[in-house]
């Protein structure tokens, strides 16, 4: 009978620990299903700027805050404004439900023109050609307070897109193009 007992509680116990990992990532997936506003709180680290925004409240996008979003991601270095594609702003939400974290995301870089893209290749082999930051499609961002690994793994366990970690550049870049990282 001990022995059936001993067996049982392993079960139970690995069965537990089992189940709450894996309610982590899904309870981000939740959060995008029950409907509910999903706020930013972000700091452009090249122009200085902050902005909290309700993207979405619960229903729907929210035009005129995605229009800000837009302009707070766009290519500083050329003055140049893209749509940024919402999927990207959702992602985000997610990780810092996952992180647990309200504290602001620092964006290091948002949209940027070809002919930035293409400057910054030539000066960085870290650049890729075809970038999805060109696509209104990716960002680089570290998360204040949130260990940078720490941002990697919750986003690479999304699944959303691409992942790229660069702790030597203290960033974590994210997309929405096909699953990968790097």
């Amino acid at each position: 009978m001990d022995k059936f007992d001993t067996h049982r509680r392993k079960l139970l116990a690995f069965g537990g620990a089992a189940l709450g990992l894996s309610l982590l990532p899904g309870q981000a997936f939740a959060t995008l299903s029950t409907p509910r506003p999903r706020i930013l709180t972000l700091n452009n680290l090249n122009t200085g700027e902050s902005l909290k925004t309700e993207f979405f409240n619960g229903r729907s996008y929210n035009k005129d805050e995605l229009s800000r979003l837009n302009h707070f991601f766009r290519d500083y270095r050329a003055n140049k404004v893209k749509n940024i594609d919402p999927r990207l702003f959702d992602q985000l939400y997610r990780l810092q439900v996952m992180l647990g974290t309200r504290k602001p995301v620092q964006l290091i870089s948002g949209y940027r023109s070809r002919t930035t893209n293409n400057e910054l290749r030539a000066n960085s082999s870290g650049v890729a050609k075809h970038s999805y930051h060109t696509l209104g499609q990716a960002m680089d961002f570290h998360i204040e307070g949130v260990s940078l690994s720490n941002v990697r793994k919750a986003a690479l366990t999304m699944r959303a897109g691409g992942v790229g970690y660069y702790p030597s550049s203290d960033f974590v870049h994210i997309d929405t193009g096909p699953v990968r990282h790097w």
